[in-house]
């Protein structure tokens, strides 16, 4: 069982998945700081100088002080950084359809099939017939 599961790990299939998701982990992260470092200041810009992430509706407001006795944190909605991630999922779709289309350019076009002849029967029976006029 254990020489199955090693030969399993090291297929290549396994292998390049791995290998698939660090990238995917890695490009995440990139296209997280280039939403948030980059898209969404000139998003706010746009939309009269707003910071998206800070964006929210309070719901209970917190009361106390942190850190002491009887301190009730504030509970909100945050729908800016909601926002900031549908920019994101955008932006990522985006980046992958571009992946992807030029991905499928690279691969070769599938060979026309050869136009098909008469089948060796058909030859054979022509031959016959004329050897027989």
């Amino acid at each position: 069982m254990l020489k199955e599961f090693k030969n399993f790990i090291m297929t290549g299939n396994v292998i390049d998945f791995a290998v698939a998701v660090i990238l995917a982990g890695a490009t995440g992260l990139v296209i997280n700081g280039f939403v948030a470092d980059i898209i969404m200041p000139i998003v706010g810009q746009f939309a009269g100088g707003v910071d998206f992430s800070n964006l929210k509706l309070i719901l209970t407001e917190a009361s106390g002080v942190e850190g002491e006795a009887g301190y009730v944190a504030e509970n909100a909605i945050r729908w800016g950084a909601w926002v900031n991630t549908i920019v994101n999922l955008i932006i990522v779709g985006f980046v992958m359809f571009i992946i992807v289309k030029a991905y499928n350019k690279t691969k070769k076009p599938p060979e026309a099939a050869a136009p098909k002849g008469p089948s060796q029967e058909e030859l054979l029976t022509e031959i016959r017939d004329l050897l027989k006029k």
